[in-house]
């Protein structure tokens, strides 16, 4: 691994670890982090009461570049992913949820809620 990815990848790691305490601050329990399959990644699993919300967290040097941090084909890779392990998190009756976080320095965390709705 390149110098430059390996600081992209520790930058990642902090923005998740940041976006989920955020996210316990707003009420939600963190049940999972990094959650692998073979069609992709989820970064944060995380629950309110009803709502399971499977999280993509995306950390820029810049605010201005959150603008274009997200896209269609990375949100539909994270919905193949949850659909390989949402009946591991998810009770029956639960609403799921793709969200997206968006974290930069000098700005608050943005949370996108419900952000893939094929």
């Amino acid at each position: 691994m390149t110098a430059k990815r390996e600081i992209a990848e520790r930058k990642g790691r902090e923005g998740e670890a940041q976006a989920g305490q955020w996210l316990m601050q707003q009420g939600w329990q963190v049940v999972a982090e990094r959650v692998k399959t073979k069609l992709g990644e989820i970064d944060l699993i995380a629950r309110k009461p009803g709502i399971v919300a499977f999280i993509e967290v995306k950390w820029r040097k810049h605010a201005a570049d959150l603008a274009t941090a997200i896209d269609e084909r990375r949100l539909a890779r994270v919905a193949a992913a949850v659909e390989v392990v949402a009946h591991k998190y998810a009770a029956d009756g639960e609403d799921l949820r793709i969200d997206v976080i968006l974290l930069a320095p000098g700005v608050p965390p943005r949370h996108i809620a419900n952000a893939w709705q094929p």
